[in-house]
């Protein structure tokens, strides 16, 4: 059968290049008649002009059909769906029919009808007549319609497989999404350019390919260029074009039919000494891989959520994205030119379910595949010859080596060798012009800097491949709480001029719209093979907001830097191609978070040294300085006054607390005489009482100042007045994504810390209560001791002494308290210290010292699958409930209206009921985050090991 051919497709016209012309032109997109059917095993007839396809449903062009009712998703990141036997497929093959009548308007003749994109096998009629087929779901192709078309009244016909042989070259970490998702359109257009603009020392060069009927010219007005010839060169002054300086000059080329317009940008991509160059200029990519995704309409994006990504990336300090792993739609690529984004452009074709056969059969190595990976190829290129924003060709993803990539890679640089070739899956880098790799270590990528990289056995290939500029075309997976790690890897990038930079993998979450679960991911439509969440993985939650990983990716990528001097600050410009004249600087003074000064700094447009302002606060307390660099005016990506980049000092600390004067604990009152407790009456605890003053026993409970302890055990009851469970030393977290996949959430399960037991040893009344307990997790001889010493001095002071017992040899989740009041009695929070976001150990580079609130809720961070979030670090003192929480000298927070672990058991966020408790994590220290997910765990730095280790915190009234 035909879907099982290697052939990539036939009736096809050539490739050309995605233009703008005034030839006319039909919309086709809207609502066609369509009916599915589960095997491909269905009469053709629906294809007859005559048939009656009343019954059927209406469904939009462009979408996805299961995202409509018909059938439903399905996710894998790495494994085929359907047996690995290509170019064999299932008799099980969702087929989807549409039907779409269109009138022709009067005297129209001749055209081409024109699919964007179609999954994965598309046959087409026009008028009852086959006008071919096609595969390579996300590269146009067009059919001649002319001799077909009808006066009046037409019938256009597709059917669309979901499995063929192409999908053996479409395993590419997505949803399974079949059906037309990009637009169809009829066209009287028929030409075909390629610009070619380049730029050298202030002067551009010009010259274009035209492949239409008849003869055509090319002008550039604003630079004077009119009717230039094709074939014939020019030069002239221009501005260069990069992802900082969008420069583009608009041309027009005249063909006898047809009026093409293209925006020309002036610029060249070129390699010297293993540094990646832009008009000369060593080049840093800043970049992110991004999936077309949206959570209702899967791959079938509109132009609105296509700008809103390019405006986010722009905003967000982001200049380079790669198209994972398929060109995107054309519009994207429009924006990336105007708006400025360096683009790695890459061809539509990954085979990674190979990798578990051992890469037996792979289409990369079967000559068979060689016409359908070439087609792919070619059409890529055609279409996306003419952006200025692409600066590198991707020959396609994890698809393993073989004999194919040479095809691709030699027609490639045969038709445009002004742009180099990019392939990560072979790292010999026989085909390639950059040197790539996934997910690798910081040691490594550090090795590579350095030009110390491991060898390869082929002498001939490992001295080609050192000459390479070398760029992460996946790093720093951002799935869940994450990524950590990044400001490492971007010290390293900017020390060694041979990195070109990476791209963090990915964009956004593609958590599919779910009535239930809010957002699906793999095995929620019941799916026998899937990957779980592992389809949720980018810096922007599915509805498009931010996550707390892409504001520390806006920092990492900051273009301005700011060293704090005596009286000066140092402005470091880290553009590569422009200065600050387009940023103003703003100096802002806080006492304990709250302004008290503000100044407008005078900054060389180049960057350097500029002298500060007298700083004075006129208040005593902690006193930071901020340096903020904003945009001086609107940009088309934003604002005037968006925040670029900032900068923080910390000008004098707080006076110190008087830590000497404290209030004793003692028995009085009505209750016993000091030293008439008994270790009966502690429940195996021993207590040693301290003479009377001021406290009181009553009731089985030690209270004093409004704080009340059970007298048994030494836990904290109430505190000023509130009843309260808690703290309790804490060991465990729910899991981040990162601990689960990395391994670590099962090694501490193994050995049981999140369901530690808590013994009281000892309890203690002399100047203070103190009590001293084991905590530990059963079937395991580690724990620790933990000793609390609660002292009262108008507000209660806790000191716990954590001492580890046993050979801890793992990293622990966290070491801190966990305690919980009434939920009714708190709803805002308000703290000074890091904010306003979330931040562990190896991430919250974003967040900066001030003075935050925010409602409970707000201090969650919505991860489509629920785990440890919202921890605010580096807190000097909260207020909750009536209640100041103070760090001595800091401590982390975290409230939730939910547990532990019920967050750990949760799979959804509506899995997270709130409830009548608010349960805070009063942290000294937490396990950093890494990217363990995919890639490297955390490093060493953030590891959490058990040691000795003390944590103060004091409790007082509002």
């Amino acid at each position: 059968m035909d879907l099982e051919t290697f052939t990539p497709g036939s009736g096809r016209l050539e490739p050309r290049a995605a233009l703008r012309s005034d030839a006319p032109a039909l919309d086709l997109n809207g609502t066609w008649r369509f009916r599915l059917s589960p095997t491909a095993n269905v009469p053709d007839d629906f294809a007859r002009p005559g048939y009656d396809d009343s019954g059927w449903a209406g469904l939009p062009v462009p979408s996805h059909w299961n995202l409509h009712g018909h059938g439903a998703p399905a996710y894998t990141n790495v494994s085929y769906p359907i047996p690995v036997d290509p170019p064999h497929v299932p008799d099980d093959n969702p087929t989807g029919d549409y039907r779409r009548v269109f009138d022709l308007p009067e005297g129209w003749t001749g055209g081409r009808l024109r699919f964007e994109g179609a999954e994965s096998f598309a046959r087409v009629w026009l008028n009852g007549h086959e006008l071919g087929f096609s595969t390579g779901s996300r590269l146009p192709v067009e059919y001649d319609a002319g001799p077909h078309l009808r006066p009046g009244r037409n019938v256009l016909a597709a059917r669309v497989h979901q499995w063929s042989a192409a999908t053996y070259l479409e395993d590419q970490d997505m949803w399974w999404l079949p059906g037309i998702f990009r637009d169809v359109t009829l066209t009287r257009s028929t030409a075909d350019v390629f610009v070619r603009a380049s730029y050298h020392d202030g002067r551009g060069t010009l010259s274009f390919e035209l492949n239409a009927a008849g003869p055509g010219t090319l002008s550039v007005p604003e630079l004077g260029i009119d009717a230039l010839e094709p074939g014939t060169e020019v030069t002239a002054d221009v501005e260069p074009w990069t992802a900082e300086t969008p420069r583009l000059y608009d041309a027009v080329v005249t063909c006898q039919e047809e009026t093409l317009r293209l925006r020309v940008g002036f610029r060249t991509i070129s390699i010297e000494d293993g540094v990646l160059l832009a008009n000369g200029r060593p080049l840093l990519l800043k970049g992110v891989n991004r999936h077309e995704f949206h959570p209702e309409r899967g791959r079938a994006v509109t132009y609105e959520s296509m700008r809103e990504d390019v405006l986010l990336m722009k905003r967000h300090n982001v200049n380079a994205v790669r198209t994972s792993h398929y060109p995107p739609h054309p519009d994207f690529l429009d924006l990336c030119d105007e708006l400025g984004l360096w683009v790695i452009d890459e061809c539509d074709l990954e085979t990674h379910g190979f990798g578990q056969v051992a890469w037996r059969g792979n289409p990369t190595d079967d000559p068979r595949y060689a016409d359908a990976l070439l087609d792919r190829m070619r059409r890529t290129v055609e279409r996306d010859k003419n952006h200025p924003s692409i600066i590198i060709w991707s020959l396609g993803n994890e698809a393993g080596v073989g004999r194919n990539l040479a095809v691709m890679a030699d027609w490639a640089r045969e038709r445009d060798p002004s742009r180099p070739l990019h392939y990560e899956g072979d790292r010999s880098c026989a085909h390639t012009d950059v040197y790539s790799l996934m997910y690798a270590p910081h040691a490594e990528v550090e090795a590579i800097g350095r030009r110390e990289e491991e060898p390869l056995d082929d002498p001939g290939l490992d001295a080609r491949r050192r000459r390479m500029p070398f760029l992460l075309c996946e790093y720093a997976h951002a799935m869940g709480n994450g990524p950590g790690g990044l400001a490492e890897y971007q010290e390293l990038f900017e020390r060694y001029p041979r990195l070109a930079g990476g791209f963090v993998w990915e964009w956004i979450d593609h958590g599919l719209a779910h009535p239930e679960h809010k957002y699906a991911y793999g095995g929620d439509y019941g799916e026998p093979v899937h990957d779980s969440n592992f389809v949720v993985d980018g810096l922007l939650f599915p509805d498009r907001t931010p996550s707390p990983g892409l504001i520390d990716l806006k920092k990492v990528f900051e273009p301005v830097g700011f060293e704090f001097g005596d009286g000066v600050v140092q402005v470091v410009n880290g553009y590569d191609f422009t200065d600050l004249s387009h940023l103003r600087f703003v100096a802002i003074v806080q006492v304990e978070g709250e302004t008290v000064a503000e100044h407008r700094l005078d900054v060389p447009t180049a960057g350097g040294e500029c002298k500060l302002p007298d700083l004075d606060g006129g208040r005593g307390g902690e006193r930071w300085l901020t340096v903020r660099a904003e945009l001086a005016a609107d940009q088309p990506w934003a604002a005037a006054g968006h925040e670029v980049a900032w900068g923080q000092a910390l000008l004098t600390h707080a006076l110190p607390r008087d830590r000497d004067v404290t209030v004793p604990f003692a028995c009085g009152g009505g209750g016993p005489a000091a030293g008439e407790l008994t270790a009966g009456e502690l429940g195996g605890a021993e207590l040693v009482a301290g003479e009377p003053a001021g406290g009181e026993l009553a009731g089985g409970e030690l209270t004093v100042g409004g704080c009340a302890f059970d007298a048994v055990t030494g836990w904290l009851v109430r505190l000023f007045g509130v009843p309260v469970e808690g703290p309790r030393l804490d060991l465990w977290r729910a899991p981040t994504d990162n601990d689960r996949y990395g391994g670590l959430d099962g090694r501490w399960r193994a050995l049981g810390l999140h369901r530690l037991t808590h013994r009281v040893d000892e309890v203690t009344l002399d100047d203070g209560l103190t009590v001293r307990a084991r905590v530990a997790p059963a079937a395991t001889d580690l724990g620790m001791v933990a000793t609390y010493r609660w002292t009262f001095d108008g507000g209660l002071r806790l000191v716990l002494d954590i001492e580890p017992d046993g050979e801890w040899r793992d990293p622990i989740p966290r070491l801190g308290v966990t305690m919980s009041l009434p939920g009714a009695a708190v709803d805002e929070v308000t703290w000074f210290g890091l904010g306003p976001g979330e931040a562990y150990p190896d991430t919250g580079l974003a967040a900066r010292v001030g003075r935050w609130s925010a409602t409970v809720e707000q201090m969650q961070t919505p991860y489509v699958y629920p785990q440890e979030n919202g921890h605010r670090a580096e807190v000097r003192w909260a207020e909750l409930g009536g209640i100041r929480v103070s760090g001595e000298p800091t401590f982390g927070l975290t409230a939730r209206r939910w547990s532990t672990g019920e967050l750990a058991a949760a799979r959804h966020r509506p899995d997270l009921v709130p409830g009548d408790r608010l349960h805070l994590h009063l942290d000294l220290a937490h396990q950093g985050i890494g990217t363990a997910s995919c890639g490297p765990g955390t490093l060493p730095a953030y590891d959490l090991l058990a040691r000795r280790a003390t944590l103060r915190l004091r409790f007082d009234r509002a």
